[in-house]
């Protein structure tokens, strides 16, 4: 949730720098939009209200960082984040999937964000009630009768020391034992029976009927779930087992689901990210007047209108106002432009970005410079095998190379060309470790070892058995 120590733009763009290469301006309109959002929480209460989001258009083949940007600021803001589809709007018919579940789903994510993080709030608390349960299942617990003294006497004296102890308090020294070896790790491969929450078959599995949203029949069908008695079995676990299965149980018992809920709607209703992608595919491609397709098209862009504009949203929480919202959409418009959109649902995407083609040099940075860069995913894969890979800039700029060669001769699919030319360049190896490379093996990639191993995809003009 965005809080007084919120990135200035400056450090988004830097962050974003890190994952994603190129596309300064919109990494720049992100930053501002995300910025935006810490002042508008900061501005006078009156004003507030009045202060809505900048949408973003953005416009850019596949595969050059539109979606890569806007994962990475929903993350370095800490925010509930949804990627949709619009093509998927029109997949069953004119009216297709309800555009409302958008706003449902990023609900359902905020939701499961506050929860996990009120869970780790009381794992310590929880962890203490887990290992009562499973001392339970070791050694059932004796209750002390009430009044009753710690032994009977004998001999001379009757002292305490001359006594057996009760039932109860031999029973609790054996659990103090055992909860020791249990610390210990002793018990990991012991086999208790323990009680599991049993999840019972869903009710309502029909749609919504008329009259009645979605959101509303999911509160409904929480509602009866909850009146219902919670069904339970029986199940002989090891305590390893036992431990990881209770936890999450025991800690949903501590933590109030009603302040979660609230937490999340104001996380999402104040700070949520929708990227909607495939914006293009809904855009008209002819005249105003166009029939079939176009008016599906058409039909979905006016769902998406009141969501984009500001509406209030039933879910299964209660109901999200998406006038704060932050929507992102996304589109290669190859076939269409910008302007095929309805004008309303063009006015409310204010911002419109070009994100650039990637050119041989933008190849060359993203194998060598991010964070999370394919060379170094591989790298990471083959050190779990005790196998050094490097590769030296002289093989990263053939890569590069040829990975933009293939992007103009064939179709342009951006970044993405770069995962079927590594893939082509490194089956081999991958293959061969273990069994023929061993251990403690270095294998260093050349330039010389990329034409060797990619000489035929480059030669080859069809190159379709190479197209992912």
């Amino acid at each position: 949730m965005l809080n007084d120590t919120f990135l200035t733009p400056a450090q988004i763009v830097a962050e974003l720098d890190k994952y994603i290469i190129g596309q300064h301006d919109a990494k720049r309109h992100v930053a501002i939009a995300l910025r935006n959002r810490w002042r508008r929480l900061h501005a006078p209460a009156e004003m507030q209200a009045e202060i809505v989001p900048n949408n973003i258009l953005m416009i850019g083949a596949t595969g050059v960082g539109k979606t890569e940007i806007a994962r990475r600021l929903a993350h370095l803001a800490d925010a509930p984040f949804v990627k949709v589809e619009a093509s998927k709007f029109t997949e069953v018919g004119y009216v297709g999937r309800d555009v409302e579940s958008m706003v449902r789903d990023l609900a359902e994510q905020s939701v499961n964000r506050v929860k996990a993080r009120r869970q780790e709030a009381v794992k310590a608390q929880a962890a203490d009630a887990v290992e009562e349960l499973i001392l339970d299942a070791l050694i059932p617990a004796v209750p002390r009768p009430a009044g009753a003294k710690t032994g009977l006497g004998f001999g001379n004296g009757g002292g305490a020391d001359d006594v057996p102890q009760s039932d109860a308090e031999l029973n609790e020294r054996t659990r103090e034992r055992f909860r020791q070896k249990i610390k210990n790790g002793e018990l990991e491969d012991r086999k208790i029976e323990i009680q599991v929450a049993q999840s019972g078959p869903s009710i309502g599995v029909m749609g919504a009927p008329p009259g009645m949203d979605e959101g509303t029949l999911s509160g409904l069908q929480d509602m009866l779930g909850n009146m219902l008695p919670k069904k339970t079995r029986k199940r002989k676990v090891t305590v390893a087992e036992a431990r990881k299965l209770l936890l999450d149980e025991e800690a949903a018992k501590l933590i109030d689901m009603d302040e979660v809920k609230d937490e999340a709607i104001r996380q999402c209703e104040n700070a949520g990210i929708i990227f909607i992608d495939e914006i293009d595919k809904v855009a008209s491609s002819g005249g105003r007047n166009g029939g079939g397709p176009d008016v599906s098209r058409q039909g979905v862009q006016r769902d998406l209108l009141p969501i984009v504009e500001g509406s209030a949203v039933n879910t299964k929480y209660g109901i999200v106002n998406t006038d704060h919202i932050l929507f992102i959409a996304a589109g290669a418009f190859h076939v269409s432009k910008p302007s095929d959109l309805i004008p309303e649902l063009q006015g409310r995407f204010p911002i419109r970005v070009e994100l650039q083609s990637l050119t041989k040099e933008d190849f060359f940075r993203i194998l060598k410079d991010p964070k999370n860069a394919l060379t170094k995913q591989y790298e990471a894969l083959l050190k779990a095998e005790d196998v050094e890979l490097t590769f030296d800039d002289a093989a990263l700029e053939r890569i590069a190379e040829i990975a933009s060669q293939v992007n103009a001769e064939v179709e342009n699919i951006g970044a993405r060309r770069l995962h079927t030319v590594m893939s082509r360049l490194l089956n081999d190896i991958l293959y061969d470790v273990p069994d023929k490379i061993g251990p403690n093996a270095r294998i260093l990639i050349t330039a010389d070892l990329v034409n060797e191993r990619l000489n035929e995809m480059v030669k080859n003009r069809d190159l379709s058995q190479y197209i992912l």
